[in-house]
């Protein structure tokens, strides 16, 4: 079975800096990846560049075993592929409206998007919230809400950029329980973090980036 994806000369560049140079990434279907390293080491970067928010350049790239060109972005990697960030944009309007936004941009009928919006707040325990404005969210409201909004569109990987930063104990028990729930479902993670609770989890494989190269 092909990875979801595999790439060998990944480099992201800024200007002469070379921010990163992995020689070989291959993420394998429905198993967990923890990225570690200090603050500037390129795990952001990493992250969006694979979501095709940072211009990126790979001698080899393959998704799901098919040879891709990432430039210009391909559509089917970013309609499979999930980016969450440390610190979540979420829109003007409701809890509902945000979950219901890939939706809508996805042709997805209004039958349909109130069912998945519905499933899809109470699967990240928000469900009571789903009619309050989004922007009155606490930290770990909203980062329930930006990985719901994530899962209601089905990726097959998701890219979580520091998901417990910043959260209480109890945001992060319940942050981390989503991550755990989205790993049952058989989906891909790839998660940059300092967390020692995610960096401790079970059955997931640890990458090091120093200086924007993989090591160990």
């Amino acid at each position: 079975m092909s990875p979801v994806l595999a790439a060998g000369g990944l480099r992201v560049r800024a200007g002469e800096a070379m921010l990163i140079d992995i020689g070989h990434l291959a993420l394998e279907r429905g198993r967990g990846y923890l990225v570690s390293g200090e603050n500037g080491a390129g795990k952001t970067t990493l992250l969006r560049a694979l979501a095709g928010l940072e211009p990126v350049e790979a001698e080899r790239f393959a998704f799901y075993g098919k040879p891709t060109r990432l430039l210009p972005y391909p559509g089917a990697m970013r309609r499979q592929i999930a980016f969450v960030h440390h610190h979540p944009y979420v829109f003007d309007g409701s809890v509902g409206d945000n979950l219901a936004y890939g939706l809508r941009a996805a042709g997805v009928n209004q039958k349909e998007i109130a069912e998945k919006v519905s499933d899809a707040a109470a699967w990240a325990g928000i469900g009571h919230l789903e009619k309050r404005n989004a922007k009155s969210l606490s930290a770990g409201e909203r980062q329930r809400l930006a990985l719901a909004r994530a899962h209601v569109l089905g990726p097959d990987l998701y890219l979580l950029d520091e998901p417990t930063a910043n959260l209480d104990a109890d945001g992060r028990r319940l942050v981390m329980s989503l991550i755990e729930a989205i790993a049952r479902e058989g989906r891909t993670l790839l998660i940059a973090c300092h967390d020692r609770e995610l960096l401790a989890l079970p059955g997931v494989e640890r990458l090091h980036l120093v200086k924007g190269r993989l090591e160990g």
